[in-house]
């Protein structure tokens, strides 16, 4: 049993928290989720929160699951990813103040054109990369400014770091999701210090940079005893940004990725699409800031060159919507509805911001196609093929912008992990729009990223991504689709929207 490892990934996601248990082995990976959770954001006043303490205990609560069904109850270490861009305050004694503030709360409006009034986008972009998104860290610290809260804290911890913080009492931050905060140069892999003194952020209260395989400490006394594990338990920064996780968990062929001879073309689905290439160096041209593509820093010196689209959250949205009105219906009937429907009748911009709030999905839907001169959707099939549709037709339109921007060759398939390889229609629309082979697995790709990373820390694997991803082609079952239709009607649907 000396090869074995077992470790255990948090994945924090948006609408829930999971914990699973790994175990390595040589020639051997699997993986089982072993606790699950909710994450119910929370509105006080105006101000929408995350319950960070309600994460907090899921995780505790999962590593006590985990503990349970590992061997002597101890675990070999553990590793924690989350969403980007969002951040817990600490004052001077480590104390939490205040539940981190939601990427989706409407402080942030209008302060990318404060920040734009000291620092042009076009600057911004050259020195870090990121697209343009109103929920950035850096607005989020310009709305926070003049808050009695920002004036207290003493030290910035991103959301992941922050739950590290609690397991080990030691702070850090790691830098696939610093590179998410518009405060990293994607060239120097370090902090943008031009950036931070223009817009007036004190660097200082971020802790020390981290990379994926660094150590992180060791799970504190009081809480090997509220999990019941046996101690040490050493906890590793992994990809913490859990994009940067899902991307290592690709089960690429060799010679494809950053550097080698094949583009690997992903699209990281879930509440988001994250749809991109890897690539060995950003891009951070002028006509790729104009495209709003963003330079995100990997696992390994990779860059995720990406675009953020709506992703599930819409077709999520819409059910939420139908079952406050009292027409809820199950997804699997709806999509087997909708894979009925009439294709590409309505398609909308699924990258576009009008769809970032909640509520009245289905309404904002059919506006925006009366607005396009489109038919609208009349009943929940046909919103939710126009949903689907949209998402292909934006996963198509993106990894072409990113493969003409980047110069990359065009790649032979198109890689889908994350929650929406569940939803086979998405899978095959998608390979049907990109006129490309999809291979649509693993569902828990950021899980195993994680673990990858943790298990090369800890001695269990070896050699770079390539190596790691070849565990997951043989540990995981994947599937494929062949493309399929008419790819003139895909463009005409592109023409509708955008000319």
């Amino acid at each position: 049993m000396s090869g074995v490892r077992h470790l255990a990934a948090v994945d924090l996601g948006a609408t829930s928290g999971r914990v699973m248990l790994a175990r390595v082995a040589p020639g051997e990976l699997s993986l089982a989720e072993v606790h699950r959770f909710p994450n119910r954001p929370v509105r006080t006043g105006t101000t929408l929160h995350w319950d960070i303490l309600s994460l907090h205990q899921g995780v505790l609560d999962g590593l006590r699951a985990a503990g349970r069904q590992a061997p002597g109850g101890r675990l070999d270490g553990v590793g924690i990813d989350s969403w980007a861009v969002d951040y817990g305050l600490l004052d001077a004694d480590g104390a939490l103040l205040g539940n981190p503030v939601h990427y989706r709360d409407a402080r942030t409006e209008g302060m990318a054109e404060k920040a734009a009034a000291v620092l042009p986008p076009e600057r911004l972009y050259a020195e870090t990369g990121l697209q343009h998104l109103p929920f950035n860290t850096v607005y989020q610290l310009l709305a926070a400014r003049q808050s009695a809260q920002l004036a207290a804290a003493r030290k910035l911890l991103l959301i992941p770091d922050l739950i590290a913080y609690w397991l080990t009492g030691r702070a850090g931050t790691e830098l696939t999701n610093a590179s998410t905060t518009q405060l990293v140069d994607p060239r120097t892999r370090d902090w943008s210090r031009p950036v931070a003194e223009a817009l007036g952020i004190d660097l200082s209260l971020f802790p020390p940079l981290r990379r994926p395989g660094d150590p992180a400490g060791e799970l504190l006394p009081q809480v090997l005893e509220e999990t019941g594990l046996t101690g040490p338990v050493p906890v590793t920064a992994v990809g913490s940004h859990d994009t940067a996780s899902a991307v290592a968990g690709v089960p690429a062929a060799p010679g494809t990725g950053a550097g080698g001879p094949d583009t690997l073309a992903y699209i990281a689905t879930g509440t988001w699409s994250l749809a991109g290439l890897e690539l060995d160096h950003p891009v951070l041209t002028e006509e790729s800031r104009r495209a709003n593509f963003t330079n995100e820093l990997g696992v390994d010196g990779t860059v995720r060159y990406l675009r953020n689209i709506m992703g599930l959250w819409m077709l999520e949205e819409c059910r939420r919507s139908w079952a406050a009105a009292g027409t809820p219906d199950g997804l699997e009937p709806l999509l087997a509805a909708a894979a009925a429907a009439e294709p590409l009748r309505s398609v909308v911009d699924a990258g576009s911001a009008e769809f970032l709030a909640p509520g009245r999905m289905p309404e904002r839907i059919a506006a925006a196609c009366r607005r396009t001169g489109q038919p609208e959707p009349r009943t929940p099939a046909e919103t939710v093929r126009c949903v689907l549709d949209s998402l292909a037709l934006a996963h198509r339109r993106t990894l072409a912008e990113a493969v003409r921007l980047s110069g990359r060759p065009r790649p032979r398939t198109v890689h889908i992990v994350g929650g929406g390889v569940r939803n086979e229609l998405l899978c095959r629309l998608t390979a049907d729009a990109c006129g490309l082979p999809v291979t649509a697995g693993p569902a828990e790709a950021a899980a195993f990223g994680n673990v990858l990373v943790q298990a090369r820390a800890a001695g269990a694997a070896q050699g770079g991504l390539a190596a790691l991803r070849g565990l997951l082609r043989t540990a995981q079952p994947l599937r494929h689709h062949e493309p399929m239709g008419d790819q003139h009607r895909w463009q005409q649907a592109e023409e509708r929207l955008h000319g």
